[in-house]
């Protein structure tokens, strides 16, 4: 055997055994034992996630790629071509499965399955080119992606450690579940893909019914597994964000704020830090390796002009959507705080029907949606007034490198951490 192919098999089992520690990490997400648990369970039924077959199948997909290593021996520009080639079949595909919905939905047509057949023989040839250059594709995210970080240090021995291993597939959905009288996600757990609305809505009702919590069944789009799961996409700047988001827990999860993700202030910062480290990666992936695709900066607008009293009534302020969900969070939090639960919840309906009518079709709003998106502080909304976002922010702004940045944050294992640092950066700028 070659010396090549030695280290492919070690790299194989070096990733193997990552695999089985990053499993273990994160088991705590998933449902502890209890009453209240057991009764989840029940409500849930047989429509929990299965990661053993996921990962089984991850993991031979993953070795078939690291063992071959066809990608290794494609220059920049031909593996830069495989990667929009496949999301450009990923785009078709999901173009060919709307038009197979529609067929399906439509009541003037009396045999769908004769109709959508010419769409089913292509979707089913789309899907098999599919399978042939996943693996190749996803090795030159994971290559590429890894040559940045290398470069902001966060290697070893020359290789991004822990190794960027990632596979495109259909997510999980998420079930969180919070306390009713403040927003607190107490529980989560993973369900099988492709839940239809009935479903998710009868889910979402029987823990309110049984329990007297609040819940919401929420799409993700990839998840801390190693290899970890990335939503199927067609758009290369979210694939290498979420790519690089998903490391950033890959490599939290070896320090003290990922051991202690369960906690939910600290999931959290975790969930702020690896939103802010995702994008800086992103940027630098997408400028050397995608150019074109680069997202162009912010255009400063030009201060407005003194409105009249005519502007006013005419032409009222463009709907923010971001400042619009934060002024909700913060008024739900003060109804919670007073013990206004049910005027609280009748507030976020009123509040759900007013985004749907400004064009942002959020299907429920609860105070499970604020415990599940409001765990993203990167930017304001969601989270109302927690100051973890706006902390973690000024952190980074004074860190000289992601790295050191990553280093000062790693040893959270409590929130007064985060404000120790947050003080010591506080004085370094005086």
């Amino acid at each position: 055997m070659t010396t090549l192919w030695w280290r492919r098999l070690a790299r194989f089992f070096k990733h193997l055994l990552l695999n089985a520690f990053f499993l273990f990490v994160f088991t705590p997400q998933w449902p502890a034992f209890g009453n209240e648990a057991y009764q989840l369970h029940t409500i849930v039924d047989q429509r929990h996630f299965d990661f053993l077959v996921w990962e089984t199948n991850a993991i031979l997909a993953k070795a078939e790629s690291v063992l071959t290593g066809g990608h290794s021996y494609l220059d920049r520009q031909t593996r830069k071509q495989v990667v929009l080639d496949y999301l450009d079949l990923i785009r078709s595909a999901q173009q060919l499965e709307g038009q197979i919905s529609r067929v399906y939905v439509n009541p003037e047509i009396t045999d769908p399955e004769m109709a959508s057949r010419d769409l089913q023989l292509e979707l089913a040839q789309k899907r098999r080119a599919l399978q042939q250059l996943q693996p190749i594709a996803e090795a030159i995210i994971q290559d590429q992606v890894e040559i940045i970080l290398v470069e902001e240090e966060f290697d070893l021995l020359g290789h991004a450690w822990p190794p960027v291993m990632m596979h495109m597939t259909p997510l999980p959905s998420l079930l969180v579940v919070s306390r009713r009288d403040r927003i607190d996600r107490i529980h989560a757990f993973s369900l099988e893909h492709g839940l239809s609305t009935p479903a998710m809505e009868a889910i979402e009702t029987a823990v309110l019914d049984r329990l007297d919590r609040s819940a919401l069944v929420v799409p993700i789009g990839g998840m801390g597994t190693y290899p970890a799961m990335i939503m199927e996409g067609a758009n290369v700047n979210w694939l290498v964000e979420v790519t690089a988001h998903e490391w950033s827990h890959h490599w939290l999860g070896l320090q003290p704020l990922g051991f202690n993700y369960g906690d939910p202030r600290l999931r959290v910062i975790n969930e702020t830090v690896a939103s802010l480290v995702d994008r800086e990666i992103a940027d630098l992936v997408i400028a050397r390796y995608y150019p074109e695709f680069m997202l162009p900066p912010p255009v400063a607008e030009p201060p407005p002009a003194p409105a009249t009293e005519s502007d006013v009534v005419a032409a009222p302020p463009p709907f923010d959507f971001r400042v619009e969900m934060e002024e909700t969070r913060i008024v739900v939090d003060e109804l919670l705080a007073e013990g206004k639960i049910e005027q609280a919840e009748a507030y976020m309906e009123a509040r759900r029907r007013f985004f749907v009518a400004n064009g942002y079709n959020i299907r429920k709003l609860n105070q499970a949606y604020f415990a599940f998106y409001g765990a993203y502080a990167a930017e304001p909304g969601a989270t109302g007034t927690d100051p973890i976002g706006p902390m973690l922010r000024q952190i980074r702004a004074s860190s000289p490198t992601l790295r050191a940045f990553m280093e000062r944050v790693a040893p959270i294992s409590r929130f007064e951490d985060l404000e120790e640092i947050y003080e010591r950066v506080a004085v370094e700028k005086q």
